[in-house]
């Protein structure tokens, strides 16, 4: 892979976000909310930006995606933080369904290790809205209030597409990068096998 493609806006905005990591981190230990508010904001952002700069500018890559998914573990794990340690008068009622959707948000990177030994970089249609969607609840919770219609929204989201990226992983043999979704594979394996020797026979 030459420089051109790795030295792309797309990834060098994944890549300021795997950097921010440990500072977000810190301002979370060191209970500094209104700074660790801006800097989620920036995170989620720029999130944004660098999934469509790279469909944009036609700059999606290997690297690209692997990047992204790891800066979006990365940072969707510091706004869970976040929310325990801000948020936990707000979440205490709503406690249950929130470890749940978290746990469905961590199953399929975790099969994806075992089964594959890397990190899971799909970018799935579905985890993809999911992403916005997630974005835009932890937004207005750090900057505004708690909506418990579009948190109730969101999980249900949420377990939904993660429920479609394990059944991905269950069916495809090897990792893939930027899969649309589970119709697309399913599609693309009948037409493998129509193409199999003996198929038809």
């Amino acid at each position: 892979m030459n420089k051109e493609k790795i030295f792309t806006i797309p990834n060098l905005l994944s890549l300021y976000r795997l950097l921010a990591f440990p500072w977000i981190l810190y301002l979370i230990v060191t209970r500094k909310e209104a700074l660790f508010g801006v800097f989620l904001v920036i995170n989620l952002v720029t999130d944004i930006l660098d999934g469509l700069l790279a469909r944009i500018l036609k700059q999606r890559t290997e690297l690209g995606a692997r990047l992204d998914s790891a800066a979006d573990d990365l940072t969707y794990t510091l706004a869970i933080l976040g929310i325990f340690v801000f948020k936990q008068e707000v979440m205490i009622p709503h406690l249950e369904s929130f470890i749940i959707f978290v746990i469905f948000l961590v199953l399929p990177i975790l099969l994806s290790l075992i089964k594959f030994g890397r990190l899971p970089s799909f970018h799935l249609y579905s985890t993809k809205a999911g992403g916005y969607i997630e974005g835009v609840f932890f937004i207005l919770l750090f900057t505004k209030h708690f909506m418990e219609p579009y948190y109730y929204f969101m999980v249900i989201w949420g377990i939904l597409a993660s429920l479609e990226h394990m059944a991905i992983q269950a069916i495809i043999p090897e990792m893939q990068s930027d899969v649309k979704g589970l119709y697309w594979v399913l599609k693309e394996a009948l037409r493998q096998k129509d193409k199999s020797p003996g198929a038809g026979r």
